[in-house]
């Protein structure tokens, strides 16, 4: 696998298209793939975060979900192709599991938002490509059950929609349990975008990597500190990284 690695975060240097090839494979053949992302303000948690960086750098498969990961990464002299982003990985994948006769679970958000996104996905394509749902709530003592829960529904797909690092350790920590499932994922955000709770950035905000700028003009009482000092954090780091290892 072609892999580099930047401030304590492996990546995989794969594009969209060479991204789902994989996944595709893996599900046809049976086999299980760990999917995460990262992004700068995961990136910037990994460093402090010693679990979470265990979690996400001992997947499967790593793609970098933010243009700022790439445009850090060309800066750094070890240039990913592009960024794949998870929602567009987890859309193309709900096509695919219409195409190939496979099942999903969704996992996360709240109960209205991933109802309404089994609702549309059920009435874009079929019913039987959903294995179940839940919601993102729970305790830790119930992760087991709930992994149990998702392994005996059939399902060849898992999207996690939940927050960081939870979501990371979740999979990480339950990756055995869920060995019936052969694409396990974690998905941030991405009901709520395809509930219609969250608009997405316009393609052009996404390509210029302002996307993280437009959710927070949604919600900047929430977002404002993350993306502050997170954003911040993150350019420090790399000109560091390219000062004292270049």
């Amino acid at each position: 696998m072609s892999r580099i690695k930047i401030l304590n975060a492996v990546i995989d240097n794969y594009s969209t298209e060479e991204t789902l090839a994989i996944v595709e494979n893996a599900i046809k053949n049976k086999k299980q793939i760990h999917h995460t992302v990262v992004n700068a303000g995961k990136i910037v948690a990994m460093q402090s975060d010693l679990q979470l960086r265990k979690s996400v750098n001992e997947s499967d498969l790593i793609n970098a979900d933010g243009q700022a990961v790439v445009w850090a990464s060309r800066f750094l002299r070890k240039p990913l192709k592009e960024r794949v982003a998870g929602i567009d990985l987890m859309i193309n994948l709900v096509e695919c599991a219409h195409r190939n006769n496979t099942k999903i679970f969704f996992f996360g958000a709240k109960e209205d938002v991933v109802k309404e996104v089994v609702n549309i996905y059920s009435k874009a394509y079929s019913p039987n490509i959903i294995a179940g749902y839940r919601n993102g709530y729970f305790k830790k003592e119930e992760e087991r059950e709930i992994a149990k829960e998702i392994s005996k529904s059939g399902a060849n797909i898992l999207f996690v929609a939940i927050s960081s690092p939870t979501k990371e350790n979740f999979l990480y920590e339950n990756k055995e349990l869920l060995s019936n499932v052969n694409f396990i994922m974690g998905v941030g955000g991405s009901f709520d975008v395809v509930s219609g709770k969250v608009k997405r950035a316009p393609i052009w905000m996404q390509n210029t990597g302002m996307e993280w700028f437009y959710r927070f003009i949604q919600e900047p009482k929430r977002m404002w500190k993350r993306y502050l000092f997170g954003n911040t954090k993150f350019i420090f780091l790399v000109l560091k990284e390219r000062i004292f290892k270049s």
